[in-house]
């Protein structure tokens, strides 16, 4: 099965211009089978698809999965995939550490691994402080984005390393906020994935996934360089703010929501935890 592994969808993200519907009937016109929803901070775009699914037929066979794309403070952009009968509140409050977030994902069962480890700025995992000096961090994860579309390719091939030297399985995606771009990244699975955990049983086993890219489709845009170092500063200087600014929402959601969840899936044995 063909999946985009990290897309964007314009009810969840406030940077995507592409309706969910929009999304999953191209990349099922390029020969996808399913997608990865990763909002930022957000399960919006899930949400809306759960209540609307049922009026489209046409995409019946086309399996969409819950993901999203977390903001820590210091760890740049994070992929969470949580099991099916999980939600936590708490991933959509953005400004966690890197360390509290694998803690929290992994007490609830699921995986996580970093979004373009070398791509801009402190939106990547290997350009913040904390984890140059801590990278007892990475063999933690479950996987490592391999390839985006919207990273150059010094960064996709600098991932990929990564992903070989901790011998981790490899996502790739389009990190598609609009149409351009789409499905021109894929991870192929020879199991069979319906749903998270389905994804979440064979990042865990390590077989029958491949990583790969179409680059000759893809439409690189590399921006001017002033305007590039503004979004570097003003990343950093917004993921500082929204970390103070969510800090007492995060101790009062944790304290609220705290309770234990109990998997009935003998194969995904982290079974207690949670908020």
């Amino acid at each position: 099965m063909k999946f985009d592994m990290h897309t964007h969808t314009k009810e969840g993200s406030l940077d995507a211009k592409a309706e969910l519907v929009s999304i999953a009937r191209k990349l099922k016109e390029k020969g996808f089978q399913g997608m990865l929803i990763t909002d930022h901070n957000s399960y919006k775009g899930y949400q809306m698809w759960e209540y609307v699914k049922e009026k489209y037929k046409d995409l019946e066979d086309f399996v969409i999965l819950k993901g999203i794309e977390y903001d820590t403070v210091d760890g740049g952009h994070i992929l969470v995939v949580l099991p099916d009968q999980v939600h936590c509140k708490l991933l959509e409050l953005r400004g966690m550490s890197v360390k509290k977030l694998e803690e929290l994902v992994h007490g609830l069962g699921g995986i996580l691994g970093p979004a373009h480890p070398y791509g801009t700025g402190f939106f990547a995992l290997m350009h913040n402080w904390y984890v140059q000096r801590h990278l007892d961090i990475i063999p933690k994860f479950d996987f490592i984005e391999s390839f985006n579309s919207c990273s150059d390719k010094i960064a996709n091939k600098l991932a990929k390393e990564l992903a070989a030297r901790y011998k981790k399985p490899e996502f790739a995606g389009s990190d598609a906020h609009h149409l351009r771009n789409l499905g021109t990244a894929f991870v192929e699975f020879t199991d069979n994935i319906t749903c998270n955990n389905d994804l979440i049983r064979a990042i865990r086993r390590r077989q029958g996934i491949y990583a790969g890219s179409c680059e000759d489709d893809i439409e690189w845009n590399e921006p001017n360089r002033i305007i590039r170092w503004m979004g570097i500063v003003g990343y950093w200087i917004y993921n500082k703010f929204g970390s103070l600014m969510y800090a007492y929402s995060r101790i009062k959601t944790q304290r609220q929501y705290k309770h234990t969840v109990v998997y009935q899936d003998k194969e995904m044995e982290n079974n207690e935890y949670g908020y």
